[in-house]
């Protein structure tokens, strides 16, 4: 392309932005420049300037040694990352998401947007409409700042950015110290000790049958043994970026009781003989970093034994970054487009290592299950399921949360046993057994056990136990509209069956009349030429409105 001159006779093209440069390197002090940590750098950019502007991010390049396009396409493929254009204003100082997910939009948060949009100054307060947040056993939520705002009205919101609360609070979780004296450590002292040999150990996961609980459900002893045998040097990946909409367990764990995950997560670096140890959480768990950013340096200040490299990597705003290898790719610092298998991540994962990638719940049984025995978890279930589930579970019950439930459940019996009813006036009419990728089934089918493998053969899946509850004041054809815009936005763009399908399936569910033959020819296409979950599971809750829900068709 040809340079032009200026009014000086100056050739016109990129120059260096030193008073950027040198802020960038006083942002970044001492921290290495690697090129993993890219997306670790944009987020103290955007947090100390509420946005990412040109000459940043250029000068983030240079500082870097990174190609400008590396840099700038990086920090676009993320929705928490504001990159401004040249010729836009910085966004106000505060933003306000209010989420538009499953659980929120059943209870009115189309309606708490348009109010606080007449509310706010525009100026001084942007509102944004976001996707799921992790909190729906409260919906709906309005996150001011990094505060959420729970069961969120246009007065408690407004308040809240008018008292400047926009932090998030942090969790009042079992802290280092208190797990200590709990025993906490023990276990992974012991395994250091010799007391246990690593066979063992995954012998006892294997007897357990403990499956993945991120939603794959592949069995966690198994891939243990698989990393076993893989040329060193190995990695794990934790996965806490659950942005489905409907799951929060992982929250409440973390919450609860932090050290048991990382527990679990040693022991497990013991038995494969990890060389570091990577934890990636989702960006809208502001709280649990803060919490967990303490709790790591209060671990390696006073280890109980040697430890490995423990990294916390701080996502930002991809639901694909839940799928194991566009969360790696996240990790490297690039965007999380996932990848082509084989080879798979236990053979060339994060920096094309083999990887141990476990989703963090997954870890927190490790310890219970080695300390009490596999028969502990075995001997709990129903309708011959084994073990337990956590089940999120939100929408029209009286009790929403996270339940331990036994594997084998069916949802009758969880809403009548944990979640102490349905609502007053609302009388159940169906549910999505697992968040918005999961399917939704009808009351009819309320007598199928909630476990992997149990769901497929009505178009169904169980993931991550995400339970949302209909009631006959819903519609599932309006969520499953909802579903399918959720995951349009959230395609990583990478595959045409995806990125155009879950485009052409929204335009298409917003007819008042579904085109039904037109839209399983196109969900057949995203399941079948797919290249990850999201695009091959997107169909499943239009498929399933319009197998079970046939009156609201006619």
């Amino acid at each position: 392309m040809k340079r032009t001159r200026g009014k000086k006779g100056r050739i016109q093209g990129r120059i260096t932005p030193h008073k950027a440069l040198a802020e960038v390197r006083e942002l970044l002090g001492d921290a290495p420049r690697s090129r993993d940590l890219l997306v670790e750098h944009l987020h103290r950019l955007q947090d100390h300037y509420g946005h990412l502007s040109h000459r940043h991010l250029l000068a983030l390049a240079i500082e870097m040694e990174l190609p400008m396009a590396e840099v700038y396409e990086t920090a676009t493929f993320y929705h928490h990352f504001d990159v401004l254009k040249a010729d836009e204003n910085a966004p106000p100082a505060l933003t306000v998401r209010v989420c538009e997910s499953l659980t929120c939009e059943m209870f009115g948060a189309a309606g708490l947007i348009n109010q606080l949009g007449v509310l706010t100054d525009p100026d001084q307060v942007r509102i944004q409409p976001v996707p799921c947040v992790g909190r729906c056993q409260a919906a709906p939520i309005a996150v001011v700042g990094t505060n959420p705002v729970e069961r969120a009205e246009p007065e408690t919101v407004t308040a809240a950015v008018k008292n400047g609360d926009t932090a998030c609070p942090v969790p009042d979780a079992v802290r280092y110290a208190g797990y200590r004296d709990q025993g906490g450590y023990k276990l992974l002292a012991d395994c250091m000790n010799g007391r246990h040999t690593p066979e063992q150990v995954i012998d006892m996961l294997e007897q357990a049958n403990l499956r993945g609980l991120g939603g794959a459900g592949f069995p966690a002893g198994r891939k243990w043994r698989i990393l076993r045998g893989q040329p060193q040097p190995r990695l794990i990946a934790v996965n806490i970026d659950e942005g489905e909409p409907g799951t929060f367990k992982d929250r409440y764990y973390l919450e609860l009781d932090p050290h048991r995950f990382i527990e679990g997560t040693l022991i497990a670096a013991w038995a494969i003989e990890a060389e570091a140890i990577y934890i990636y959480l989702r960006d809208e768990y502001a709280g649990c970093r803060t919490l967990l950013e303490a709790e790591l340096a209060a671990l390696q200040q006073d280890p109980p034994c040697p430890l490995p490299p423990l990294h916390l990597r701080r996502g930002a705003g991809a639901y694909i970054c839940g799928e194991e290898s566009a969360m790696l790719e996240s990790i490297e610092g690039k965007r999380g487009m996932p990848r082509l298998r084989p080879p798979y991540v236990a053979e060339v994962g994060l920096f094309d290592r083999p990887t141990l990638e476990q989703n963090m719940e997954t870890l927190h049984w490790v310890r219970d299950i080695i300390e009490k025995g596999p028969e502990w978890f075995t001997d709990q279930g129903r309708r011959g399921r084994k073990g337990l589930r956590s089940f999120s579970v939100s929408g029209r019950v009286q009790n929403p949360g996270v339940h331990l439930a036994p594997a084998g459940i069916t949802i009758r019996e969880l809403i009548e046993e944990y979640c102490g009813g349905m609502l007053p006036g609302h009388e159940f009419y169906g549910y999505f057994p697992g968040g918005a990728s999961g399917g939704i089934l009808p009351a009819a089918l309320d007598d199928v056990p909630l476990d992997f493998d149990t769901l497929q053969p009505h178009g169904a899946f169980i993931g991550s136990a995400a339970v949302i509850v209909l009631s006959d004041k819903d519609s599932a054809r309006a969520l499953a509209l909802n579903a399918m815009r959720f995951f349009e936005d959230e395609s990583c763009g990478q595959c045409t069956p995806c990125r155009a399908g879950t485009a052409k399936a929204v335009k298409l569910m917003e007819k008042p009349e579904w085109d039904r033959l037109l839209l399983e020819d196109l969900a057949q296409a995203m399941e079948d030429a797919s290249i990850c979950g999201l695009g091959q599971a997107a169909p499943n809750p239009l498929r399933c409105a319009m197998k079970y829900f046939p009156g609201e068709f006619s």
